[in-house]
């Protein structure tokens, strides 16, 4: 463990799906301190609200004792430096992440040049995994729970129910 560190995992996690789950174990284990920063997600539409979002994740991540879930809107570098953070955790599931995670950590090196951009990759079984496909199969009436927990699964089925019938 790096003595006295914080790092921040910033996603939407619409929803959080196992693949974060995965990278949110791993860094836990590498930093003092690991705040999931949950984002409004201005840019994208998302399913759920910010709140039920961050209801699931902090549901999830009680067993971390050194992990905590922090609501944010706006300039990630402003909730980056208010924190004290040092390093901003990425996940890079297939080369497809990496020109858009590339340009991202170049301009938060640009924003923040005293904080780091670690990118970690998710275990095999958790590669192929992300939101927007876990949100396109639970509309579908496709299987999910290999993909989320079964508190995530039963929040998504719900949602999903409830816009089938809006």
């Amino acid at each position: 463990m790096t003595a006295g560190i914080t790092a921040v995992y910033p996603g939407t996690f619409d929803p959080i799906t196992l693949g974060h789950l995965d990278m949110l174990r791993r860094a836990a284990q590498l930093f003092d301190h690991l705040i999931v920063v949950v984002a409004a997600g201005h840019h994208k539409k998302t399913m759920f609200t910010l709140d039920e979002r961050m209801e699931m994740v902090q549901s999830l991540v009680m067993p971390f004792g050194n992990v905590s879930v922090q609501p944010f809107s706006g300039l990630m570098r402003d909730f980056v430096v208010a924190h004290g953070a040092k390093v901003m955790v990425r996940g890079l599931r297939a080369v497809t992440d990496f020109d858009y995670e590339f340009q991202l950590a170049g301009m938060n090196r640009s924003l923040m040049p005293d904080v780091e951009t670690v990118f970690l990759t998710p275990g095999d079984k958790y590669q192929f995994i992300s939101s927007t496909l876990v949100r396109e199969i639970a509309t579908l009436g496709g299987e999910i729970d290999a993909f989320v927990d079964p508190l995530v699964a039963q929040r998504l089925l719900e949602k999903v129910g409830r816009l089938k019938t809006a």
